[in-house]
């Protein structure tokens, strides 16, 4: 499952095992956390290796399921920290407001009046909504900009540049 990087959507993570009969801990970063057993089978980064997932049950903070050739305990924990990705024809279309997460990242960010406030470097999320993170050469650190609609009107991927309406002392 060769694909160009681009092309390539992280849909979640294996954190280790569960258990000592080989099951896998993974987190999913699906919209419908389930439906990560959907896209199986899943790929590292590099697309050099495949991973056929069947999912188990639910736990606290992500799901178990099973990696068709992992065994042992062992062979689980040896996967702990692997990104999973599956390619983006393979993901749903989705709404004209929602984006994916690797879509956004590297885009420019301008303020309503033109102006470069920086590039965005990547999308967090700590409880209440979506954060991007922003970083650029006239910016001191990186700064979180709330990503709502209030916020930043305009997402022009076509174009790749995002509009931005900063709170006031936000750069």
């Amino acid at each position: 499952m060769s694909a160009p990087q681009s092309d390539l959507i992280c849909v979640g993570a294996l954190a280790g095992s569960y258990g000592v009969r080989g099951e896998v801990r993974l987190k999913s970063f699906c919209a419908q956390p389930e439906e990560i057993e959907t896209y199986s089978p899943l790929s590292n980064e590099d697309g050099s290796q495949s991973f056929f997932l069947t999912l188990n049950r639910a736990v606290k903070g992500g799901f178990t399921g099973r990696i068709a050739g992992v065994e042992t305990k062992e062979q689980a924990d040896a996967l702990k920290g692997v990104r999973l990705f599956t390619t983006r024809d393979q993901l749903p279309t989705l709404p004209s407001d929602e984006y994916y997460h690797a879509d956004l990242i590297g885009v420019e960010v301008f303020d309503t009046g033109g102006a470069l406030l920086g590039t965005v470097k990547s999308v967090q999320n700590h409880g209440a909504s979506d954060l991007l993170e922003l970083t650029g050469a006239g910016l001191k650190g990186t700064v979180f900009l709330p990503f709502t609609l209030a916020v930043v009107p305009t997402v022009d991927l076509e174009q790749g540049r995002i509009i931005a309406d900063p709170p006031e002392g936000l750069f």
